[in-house]
């Protein structure tokens, strides 16, 4: 019998370690949309030419290079895309994915969505949470739920006494 107890314990407390795991890979929720058509051809901000139906996307600060999973919430599919252009400074969206990209997750009727913007492994957050050291980063979540965060401990004594 208390091994029953025992193993229902250890279940639960692994089953919410490992959905932890899961959102310390978040960084971002918003919209998305996705552009193609008459920018197929041309240079992309990091100077490489577009192409539609690669898996590519555009960001705002991400650094080229990234490599993110983006998920599609009202259908709950997920593609892989790398950040190889810009989107301008006042855009409401926060990715431009390519029109393959976007034919994934089921984007196209649509033209925008709700997405979940997540790095794909934890090197890739610790890569921008470098990145980012001594940039501003307004909007990104970028502290991992596995690090915890440390409080500075204070006498309470002290605390108590100075009041009286």
């Amino acid at each position: 019998m208390i091994f029953r107890y025992l193993f229902i314990v250890f279940f639960f407390f692994f089953s919410f370690q490992a959905e932890a795991q899961i959102d310390s890979l978040l960084i971002e929720k918003g919209v998305a949309s996705y552009y193609g058509g008459k920018f197929h051809g041309r240079r992309t901000a990091n100077g490489e030419i577009f192409n539609k139906d690669s898996l590519t996307a555009a960001h705002k600060i991400l650094p080229f290079g990234t490599v993110l999973k983006v998920t599609n919430l009202k259908r709950n599919t997920s593609v892989v895309v790398r950040i190889n252009d810009r989107l301008p400074k006042n855009s409401k969206r926060q990715i431009d994915l390519s029109q393959g990209a976007a034919g994934v997750l089921g984007m196209l009727r649509d033209g925008v969505g709700q997405v979940r913007i997540e790095v794909i492994d934890l090197d890739q957050l610790d890569k921008l949470i470098k990145y980012f050291e001594d940039r501003p980063h307004p909007n990104l979540r970028l502290r991992p739920y596995y690090r915890p965060i440390m409080v500075p401990e204070h006498n309470l004594e002290e605390c108590f006494f100075d009041r009286l």
